[in-house]
């Protein structure tokens, strides 16, 4: 891939600056209250460019402030303004924890204000109850009584998800590295290869290109009957790593990132001879991920979407795992709950009673051109499980298909 890599302009930086100060306005807000603490999505580098491990004021008129503390980012970010690449902000300060945070609140003159909050409501799968630290929390509205604290979460994650043209070309950017990964894991999955070895590729390939991967980074699993998933063992504990064999069905969810747009893919690789049944799971994931491409359509609600999804593992008796579709990558999410009584007298039986994962999340939104979703389909009988899936990009007209080698289970020998 040797092409110049996309940047966001400053002209980027103001439209998003433009529509938070428009939410700001609606819910008569006087600023925006907006921390990392380690989430998922670090929505300050929505307000940002940049991560600094720190929390963002973001006034309704003027401009934000940052306070990190960790002095060394925001050493890095003056040390891109030597380079001639401005930073987005130029207020930048020194501070950890509730009490630091409440004395910049009181500086800048919101003692008394109606303050929006992002990260205390629903803002991703994974942070149902928000991300902000209950200690934090507690002690920083016990400093402000005479303060209103609103949470925004839903509605700052909107603007999220709709992309304008600039973070469009970051996410076919990323797009195009997730199939340079898939690429790689192809060339290199074969059977006797280690586990570790195949990771090491895919990684490769994703630095290679100036991107990097946003958590839980690469899941990867292998084996004929592996129901199982996320990062491999031997990396969260001291567990040898699979060589793959013949008969495996070698699967990857590899989360490519690049300017801070995810571009998540999952990719398959059959080590041939495999058995009937991860054929037929196979090709019922792909009549999954092609019922998903009929029914696309700016306008279409997206628990329409996962019904079209979820028809074809209706029909063939086929069960989920994971997720069917979701949006990049806050917003909505559409599992099915379809045929668990397959699992009656197995371990999965009563983890998937207790995950109680059968509902979408966020049915009711609408598809809307510049957003992104991963179609990405798993079809599974017993504890075989096939799983394939890429980006897809909503358009005035239809969609734009952001990738290929991982919407099809690929076949080595």
């Amino acid at each position: 891939m040797d092409e110049p890599r996309p940047t966001l302009s400053l002209r980027e930086r103001d439209r998003r600056w433009r529509a938070i100060r428009q939410l700001l306005r609606e819910r008569e807000l006087d600023c925006l209250f907006v921390g990392s603490f380690r989430s998922r999505e670090r929505y300050e580098s929505y307000i940002l460019d940049d991560q600094m491990d720190g929390i963002v004021v973001f006034p309704v008129e003027g401009e934000p402030t940052v306070q990190s503390w960790y002095t060394p980012r925001i050493s890095r970010a003056l040390e891109s303004r030597a380079r001639d690449i401005e930073p987005w902000v130029s207020d930048y300060r020194v501070g950890m924890g509730a009490a630091d945070a409440a004395a910049l609140i009181r500086e800048l003159g919101f003692g008394r204000s109606r303050i929006g909050v992002v990260g205390l409501g629903r803002t991703s799968p994974g942070e149902p109850d928000g991300f902000i630290p209950y200690t934090f929390w507690t002690k920083l509205v016990r400093e402000f009584p005479e303060a209103s604290f609103t949470d925004i979460s839903p509605a700052f994650t909107a603007l999220v998800l709709i992309k304008s043209e600039e973070e469009v070309a970051l996410i076919r950017y990323a797009a195009r590295v997730s199939e340079a990964a898939c690429q790689a894991m192809l060339d290199v999955t074969r059977p006797g290869i280690g586990e570790e070895i195949i990771y090491a590729e895919v990684m490769s390939a994703i630095f290679r290109h100036a991107a990097d991967v946003r958590y839980p980074f690469m899941s990867l699993q292998s084996g004929s009957q592996n129901i199982g998933w996320g990062p491999p063992r031997w990396l969260q504990r001291a567990e040898p790593a699979r060589r793959v064999q013949r008969g495996d069905m070698v699967q990857a969810e590899i989360h490519t990132c690049y300017g801070g747009q995810e571009a998540q893919v999952q990719m398959a690789i059959a080590l041939d001879p495999v058995d009937d049944t991860n054929r037929r799971c196979e090709e019922i994931a792909r009549q999954s991920y092609e019922a998903g491409l009929t029914i696309l359509r700016p306008g279409l609600r997206f628990a329409e979407l996962v019904k079209a999804m979820e028809e074809p593992l209706r029909a063939s008796g086929c069960w989920a795992k994971t997720p069917l579709v979701h949006t990049f990558t806050v917003g909505a999410t559409g599992f099915t709950g379809i045929h668990r009584e397959q699992l009656a007298g197995t371990a999965e039986e009563w983890i998937e009673a207790a995950g109680g994962r059968s509902t979408i999340t966020g049915g009711d939104l609408v598809l809307s051109p510049g957003m992104v979703l991963e179609l990405e389909p798993n079809a599974c009988l017993n504890t075989h499980r096939v799983n394939i899936g890429g980006g897809v990009l909503i358009t005035e007209t239809g969609y734009e298909e952001l990738n290929v080698l991982p919407t099809r289970v690929h076949h080595a020998a």
